[in-house]
């Protein structure tokens, strides 16, 4: 192969590697609104995120404990004990199966994020058995875990304080567009 066309060869593939870089979490808090940039307070610090058309939007819409049934698609945010055991503190009910698995929950071994379906569910015991491809948890449900629902959501209610879990992508300028935000009321 050629100078000339070895060149061309790696800058299309620089510029392919470029464009398809992987979307990136940000978890926090908004800060605020200003325009078609969203500023959120997050654990690494302050970022912006740029708003799109495109941009999709989830609500986390508050229910009971007694609204989870077997059969149930749920993400169970849980703490794991020195002996293994699973308490949940944040649970979403999807309205359909989303990257199913057991796994660490941001890179941390006393934390753990399960995406299953409810298998078993004991109300008064507060505890679940969630079933996946390959495995099973246990999960016992804390007095202060927080229960909620996936729903469509909108812009306004990223409001201050509003908690937020979002995927966002880095365009060429280096600037994150947000794919998808998953948003809480302010407080929750």
């Amino acid at each position: 192969m050629n100078k000339i066309s070895f060149a061309l060869l790696s800058l299309v593939l620089s510029i392919g590697v470029a464009s398809a870089q992987a979307p990136e979490r940000v978890r926090g808090t908004v800060a605020g609104v200003s325009g078609d940039t969203l500023a959120v307070k997050s654990g690494k610090g302050n970022v912006d995120i740029v708003l799109t058309d495109k941009t999709q939007y989830v609500y986390t819409q508050p229910i009971a404990i007694g609204d989870i049934k077997p059969g149930d698609f749920l993400g169970v945010t849980s703490q794991r004990a020195a002996d293994g055991s699973l308490t949940a503190f944040e649970i979403r009910r999807f309205p359909k199966p989303v990257n199913p698995g057991h796994r660490p929950f941001d890179g941390r071994d006393d934390q753990t994020m399960t995406n299953a379906t409810v298998s078993v569910y004991s109300a008064s015991g507060r505890e679940l058995v969630l079933s996946y491809e390959g495995g099973s948890q246990k999960v016992v449900i804390s007095d202060k875990a927080s229960i909620s629902m996936l729903v469509p959501g909108q812009r306004s209610q990223l409001v201050p304080g509003a908690p937020v879990n979002l995927t966002a992508r880095p365009g060429a300028d280096g600037k994150l567009s947000a794919l998808r935000i998953q948003v809480g009321s302010p407080g929750k």
